[in-house]
């Protein structure tokens, strides 16, 4: 009974002792499946908190790209506006443009007729030019072709430069020695010269007296206080008798240089005889 009652305890003991061992190893089993389930969840966690932060951070930068987007937005309606205005500001000096092209033409065709009508004018100015220096060269001949005998005499010369006519004569031929009056011989050589000088109408005439250096002194300075005021006389008396011969007074001048424009040099009698002279010039009307 005592055998059969140790071999009972004996396979009870053995069952018990199998139960319990069947027992610990699940256990361990359980534990280790959770500690694995632990370290996924961990894993897991882990992926969760990266992809959180991928996620905050995507979120971030699509939060900027919307202010990007907004920004540009804002930019874009600010072209347009800035193109409108572009627009009009190159329509309006387009127009300012086209209006100046158009003026510009317009002065341009205007300088073309004044240039036409300049050219014209040059043509006639230059024509009347030739005229007026042929009139001149004529009247040269023909003074030169009546004045020869007092030329050749050396009592008168007479030139002719660029339009311009000048008839010398010493005071001799004119005038007594201290005199200003014209002494008859001197009015038979003036009536030559004015026989050919009336007909000449597009000139001036102006009468020019001159004298050498030689102070008026003695019973001749009540007269003339200097060579001047005997330069002038005589050259207003010359004046005065083209005057009543005929000749137009308003184109006529008495001009007096004294002994200030010689043409000689004084320190000789020869030369003191060229600058006692009398000259007409003849010479353009806006001269005088």
């Amino acid at each position: 009974m005592i055998r059969r009652m140790r071999l009972v305890c004996l396979v009870l003991l053995i069952f018990l002792g199998l139960g319990g061992c069947v027992s610990m190893g699940r256990y361990e089993l359980k534990e280790k499946e959770a500690d694995e389930t632990s370290r996924s969840l961990q894993t897991l966690q882990q992926k969760y908190d990266e992809l959180g932060k991928v996620n905050s951070a995507l979120k971030a930068r699509n939060e900027k790209l919307d202010d990007d987007v907004a920004g540009l937005a804002k930019d874009k309606e600010a072209l347009k506006t800035d193109n409108a205005r572009l627009g009009e500001l190159l329509k309006a000096k387009s127009d300012e443009l086209s209006k100046e092209i158009t003026e510009l033409r317009r002065s341009s065709s205007d300088l073309e007729l004044q240039n036409e009508k300049l050219k014209g004018d040059i043509v006639g100015i230059q024509k009347a030019k030739s005229e007026e220096v042929q009139k001149t060269s004529k009247t040269y001949e023909d003074m030169l072709e009546k004045m020869k005998n007092e030329i050749s005499q050396g009592q008168m010369t007479i030139c002719e430069l660029k339009g311009k006519l000048t008839v010398t004569m010493v005071d001799s031929i004119l005038f007594d020695s201290g005199e200003a009056e014209v002494k008859p011989g001197g009015l038979d050589v003036l009536q030559k010269v004015i026989y050919i000088i009336k007909t000449v109408r597009d000139k001036a005439i102006r009468i020019e007296g001159h004298t050498d250096n030689v102070q008026i002194s003695g019973s001749l300075a009540k007269k003339f206080t200097s060579n001047w005021e005997l330069s002038a006389a005589r050259a207003i008396n010359v004046t005065r008798y083209l005057q009543q011969q005929g000749i137009d007074p308003s184109m006529l001048s008495a001009v007096a240089y004294g002994e200030y424009h010689p043409v000689a040099s004084n320190l000789t009698d020869e030369g003191k005889a060229k600058n006692r002279r009398i000259e007409l010039i003849l010479v353009p009307k806006d001269a005088l």
